[in-house]
């Protein structure tokens, strides 16, 4: 039996679902409610692979997916027809089919984050799910004093969960700037691959720093400690977006998200 690999470009809002991986039957994810639609698609069960997964309340501009089937639709029926039987905070950007070579998790040489942060005195309504509130003000420039240390090829053992199962806790960081646009201060990130919460504890991080609660040199010390014990409090998720996913240029995917980077 011949299979077809195809790719999406998978937008979603991480609010209402469990995170991406699909767990027991009533639990809601991401995974779980795209493989139900696009089953409805090519009549038979299919099986997602994403680029990344994200936790409870995180949200996606840009999931890169893919799946096999033995289904001949078009992208467009592979886009159109998945949006139809998906809940209204997931929808499907494009579809693309690839050779089988390509795989959305082993194939990406660069993952790409944001997280945004909400200065104001009172909480806002609009930005409840998509920001972080912290009702003081940040020192910005702090905070980007302290990222200068984590650019690079780092040991990021402080940064990541207890439970994280990656067996090497080296990385590379290739940026990490810090924007700040009407009161809302964007970190944003970019590695050849993260561990399990590494983007939510560097926040936590550099919050601390940016209240003036730990000094500029703590990220370097906490660096060379390879402790998460000593490390800060975990950030909460709702201000993280996975933005995208990079590839060798020869599978020549959309970038609907590459404004979003950096």
């Amino acid at each position: 039996m011949s299979f077809n690999r195809i790719a999406l470009g998978v937008e979603y809002d991480g609010t209402a679902f469990r995170g991406w991986q699909t767990q027991q039957p009533e639990v809601r994810t991401v995974q779980s409610c795209l493989e139900t639609a696009l089953a409805q698609v090519a009549n038979h069960a299919v099986t997602v692979h994403a680029a990344g997964r994200t936790d409870a309340g995180v949200h996606a501009v840009e999931q890169i997916v893919h799946f096999d089937t033995t289904a001949q639709r078009s992208e467009r029926a592979w886009m159109l027809g998945t949006n139809v039987n998906l809940p209204p905070d997931i929808a499907v950007r494009w579809a693309q089919p690839m050779d089988s070579s390509f795989h959305a998790r082993f194939s990406a040489i660069a993952r790409h984050y944001r997280y945004q942060i909400q200065m104001a005195e009172t909480r806002s309504a609009l930005q409840r799910d998509r920001a972080v509130w912290i009702h003081a003000d940040l020192d910005a420039e702090r905070m980007r004093r302290a990222a200068v240390a984590l650019v690079g090829e780092h040991d990021f053992s402080s940064f990541r969960a207890v439970a994280c199962q990656a067996k090497s806790p080296i990385r590379r960081v290739h940026y990490l700037n810090i924007t700040e646009q009407h009161r809302i201060l964007t970190l944003h990130i970019g590695a050849n691959g993260f561990l399990h919460h590494m983007v939510r504890n560097i926040a936590g991080v550099l919050l601390a720093i940016g209240r003036g609660q730990a000094e500029v040199e703590w990220t370097t010390q906490l660096l060379a400690l390879r402790d998460r014990k000593q490390g800060g409090v975990t950030a909460p998720p709702q201000g993280l977006y996975f933005i995208r996913a990079d590839y060798p240029a020869h599978f020549a995917l959309p970038q609907l998200a590459i404004n979003a980077i950096q």
